[in-house]
């Protein structure tokens, strides 16, 4: 029986992946790695934030986003060995954003991203002191407070308005 993918959680993270903002302004690179890490950023923090208001994403959302990933790698020309070892890597980059993510903002009133995090998966932002790190760390630092300001059965579905 074919079991039906539902990509709006997987739509929207690659759409805030997209913004124009990471890739002119912060410089990053624009290729698949980089988008699938601001990816896993943004959804990291949807995640942390509904876990925080006393709710936590379903085993649902998390495999659809898996399975639209893994069909964005086949689509790319990945065969099927290389395809499930970088499933298996991917899945642990983002357990590794959420835990390093979790453990700084858990004591924290506010949202603080850990820069060691930052710069193992955003080698351009190094340099702590320089404005493309700035405003990337205000960048999630305000997309966590807007996620904490809407409902949150409306979350996934309100976060591509988030402006920065």
């Amino acid at each position: 029986m074919f079991k039906k993918h539902d990509p709006f959680l997987y739509n929207t993270l690659l759409s805030l992946s997209r913004d124009i903002f990471f890739y002119e302004k912060i410089k990053l690179k624009d290729n698949f790695e980089t988008r699938v890490y601001l990816m896993f950023m943004h959804f990291s923090i949807m995640m942390i934030v509904s876990k925080k208001r006393g709710e936590k994403f379903d085993q649902k959302s998390y495999d659809n986003l898996f399975h639209n990933i893994e069909n964005n790698l086949r689509e790319l020309g990945f065969g099927d060995v290389s395809v499930n070892k970088k499933m298996k890597e991917l899945n642990k980059v983002l357990y590794d954003i959420l835990i390093k993510i979790e453990l700084i903002s858990k004591n924290e009133n506010e949202f603080v991203i850990d820069h060691k995090l930052i710069s193992k998966y955003f080698f351009e932002l190094n340099d702590l002191k320089s404005g493309i790190y700035i405003d990337f760390k205000t960048y999630f630092s305000n997309f966590y407070d807007f996620c904490f300001e809407i409902p949150l059965n409306n979350m996934v579905r309100e976060a591509i308005n988030f402006k920065k």
